[in-house]
C-alpha cells in the first residue's frame, strides 16, 4: 500500500500522463464541470493526451449526442455507457490511422449531480474509462459510482477533479493489480469527502478481476458502507437496488445455508406478503453478511466468501455485504433509499444478542437509544423462533419453543418491550419447520470438514450437489477422507 510519502500529487498524476506520447484520448463531463479535463490543461503539455473535451451541459444536446433522441436519466450508468461507447468509437474511427502506431487511445467520460442550490438534493455521478493497455487492442472499461459527502458544491467539483485524474492514472498504472487500483483511487482524497459504491471493470486486460472481490475490498477499505450483488451475479449500485423499495433482509453467515435458513426466508417473505402495502413488483428480498463474519484472523478467504455468495445466488437470492456490526446501523442505512418497508429476519439466539446492553456502551441512550434508531416507523422485525433443548448427537430436539414472547428479559425492558410486541414492531413468524430447528449451520460446517455424513440432511439439494462438485467449506468425499485417515495411521 503507498505510504503518504510516495503518493503522487494530482498535478504530477496529469503530468505523466500528458508527458506519455502514447496515451491520447477524450473526455466527455456532464453536470459538474469540467474538472477533471482542467487538471490536465493545468498540470501542462495536454496536446499530448487531449483530443478533445466536451461537456454536453443541455439535456437536448446530451439526448442528441449520446441517446438517439430517447429521453433518459442522465445520471445513470446507462447515460455514461453511451457516452464511453459513442467517444471511444468517434475518437478510435477518426484518428487511428493518422496517429503513431504505438498509440493507445482512451475516452473519459462522467455524468453528475452535484449539490443544488438549496442542498437538498443527492449528490452523486458515474465515471467510466475505456482505454487501451496496448495499441491497436479493444478497449478495457472500468465503471464506478460515487456519492459526494461534501456539503459545497464546489469542493464537490473539485473532489470529482481529483478523483478523475486518479481514476485514469490507475487504468494505465495499476491495471494488473485490483486492490492497489481501488487504494489509489482516494490518494489526496479521503473518505469523509467521497463514498465509492459500486467497482467494476472488464477487458481483455482484466479478465482475471472477480468483481464480486473487488467489491468487497471496498468495503474492507471502508470506501463504502455496502455493496449488493442481484440474484445474477452482478455488481449493482444499492440506490438502484433499494430506492422506494420494500425490502425484506435476512443477516446471516451462510456458511453453508441449512434447511433453517431456507425456512426462515420462506417463512418471513410469506408473511411479509400480506402487508397491505406489498407490491410484488417492487419488493426485493436480499441475504446480508456483514464483513466482520468474513474476516479470519485479519485476512478474508476470498475462496470461502466467494462459496457463500455462489451458493445464494444460485438460489435465486440477492446478496449484500455490509460493515455494519449492529442491526441499527444496518437500518439506517437502508433508510437512506427512502425505501417503503423495511422487514429485518432474525433468529432467537441472534436476537438475544441484540437484547443485550453491552453492545450499546458507545451510545449516550444505550440500548434505548440503539432500540431508538432500529425500530423506524416503517421498519419491523420478523423473528424466527428456536427450541429450548437440541441433542446434537442425536438429532432429537426439546419441545418447548422459544419465541420472542418467552424470551427473559431484563426488568428495566419489559414495559418498552411489551409496547414493540403489541405495536406489531416485533412479530413471531409462523408455520414454520419444527422438525429443522436442530440444524446448526456451524454443525453442518463441521461435518463437512470432518467428512462426516449425515449433513447432506440438513441443506437444500441444490447446496449439497454444489458442495460436493466444487469441494466448497473444506469437503472431502469418502475416498479422500479414507486415504487421509489410512495415512494418518
Amino acid at each position: 500500500m503507498a505510504t503518504e510519502q510516495n503518493i503522487l500529487t494530482t498535478q504530477r498524476k496529469a503530468l505523466q500522463l500528458n508527458l506519455d506520447q502514447s496515451i491520447y484520448g477524450t473526455f466527455a463531463e456532464i453536470g459538474g464541470g469540467q474538472e477533471v479535463a482542467r487538471n490536465f490543461f493545468q498540470a501542462g503539455g495536454a496536446s499530448g493526451t487531449v483530443a478533445k473535451t466536451i461537456s454536453a451541459y443541455d439535456k437536448i444536446f446530451s439526448d442528441r449526442m449520446y441517446n438517439q433522441n430517447k429521453p433518459g436519466r442522465y445520471v445513470s450508468e446507462g447515460r455514461l455507457l453511451k457516452m464511453l461507447n459513442t467517444e471511444f468509437s468517434e475518437l478510435t474511427k477518426l484518428l487511428l490511422e493518422k496517429k503513431a502506431p504505438d498509440t493507445r487511445f482512451f475516452s473519459f467520460a462522467n455524468t453528475v449531480s452535484t449539490l443544488n442550490f438549496k442542498k437538498d438534493n443527492y449528490s452523486h455521478g458515474w465515471l467510466g474509462v475505456h482505454f487501451q493497455v496496448d495499441p491497436e487492442t479493444p478497449p478495457n472499461e472500468v465503471v464506478l459510482h460515487v456519492n459526494l459527502l461534501e456539503r459545497d458544491a464546489i469542493l464537490q467539483q473539485q473532489t470529482l477533479g481529483v478523483l478523475g485524474v486518479n481514476l485514469l492514472w490507475a487504468c494505465y498504472h495499476k491495471y494488473d493489480r485490483p486492490n492497489d487500483f481501488i487504494q489509489s483511487l482516494i490518494e489526496n482524497l479521503s473518505t469523509e469527502r467521497i463514498e465509492i459504491t459500486m467497482l467494476r471493470m472488464k477487458g481483455p486486460d482484466m479478465d482475471y478481476v472477480d468483481n464480486r472481490l473487488l467489491s468487497v475490498q471496498l468495503v474492507k477499505n471502508l470506501m463504502t458502507s455496502a455493496i449488493m450483488f442481484d440474484r445474477n451475479g452482478h455488481v449493482q449500485q444499492p440506490a438502484d437496488m433499494l430506492y422506494k423499495k420494500n425490502v425484506l433482509a435476512f443477516r446471516g453467515s451462510f456458511r453453508p445455508i441449512t434447511y433453517v435458513g431456507f425456512d426462515m426466508l420462506r417463512s418471513s417473505y410469506r408473511i411479509f406478503k400480506k402487508d397491505k402495502d406489498y407490491d410484488r413488483d417492487n419488493t426485493i428480498a436480499l441475504c446480508e453478511m456483514t464483513l466482520n463474519n468474513l474476516l479470519e484472523e485479519g485476512n478474508l478467504d476470498e475462496r470461502d466468501f466467494l462459496a457463500r455468495v455462489d451458493l445464494l445466488i444460485g438460489m435465486g437470492q440477492n446478496v449484500m455485504i455490509s460493515n455494519f456490526r449492529e442491526y441499527y446501523k444496518l437500518t439506517s442505512y437502508f433508510s437512506q433509499f427512502r425505501i417503503r418497508n423495511l422487514r429485518i429476519v432474525i433468529g432467537i439466539p441472534t436476537f438475544l444478542n441484540v437484547l443485550e446492553k453491552k453492545y450499546y456502551k458507545n451510545l449516550k441512550g444505550g440500548i434505548f437509544e440503539a432500540f431508538g434508531k432500529l425500530f423506524m416507523d416503517n421498519m419491523k422485525l420478523y423473528v424466527y423462533p428456536t427450541i429450548s433443548s437440541v441433542n446434537i448427537k442425536d438429532h432429537k430436539t426439546g419441545t418447548e419453543l422459544i419465541t420472542s414472547r418467552t424470551i427473559p428479559l431484563e426488568e428495566d425492558l419489559e414495559y418498552l418491550y411489551k409496547y414493540l410486541i403489541k405495536q406489531r414492531k416485533i412479530i413471531d413468524l409462523e408455520e414454520v419447520k419444527i422438525e429443522w430447528l436442530h440444524i446448526s449451520s456451524a454443525y453442518v460446517l463441521e461435518m463437512i470438514k470432518s467428512g462426516r455424513e449425515g449433513w447432506e440432511k440438513m441443506v437444500p439439494n441444490y447446496i449439497e450437489k454444489e458442495i460436493k462438485k466444487k469441494k466448497l467449506f473444506g469437503y472431502q468425499d469418502q475416498a479422500t477422507s479414507q486415504n487421509r485417515d489410512s495415512h494418518d495411521g
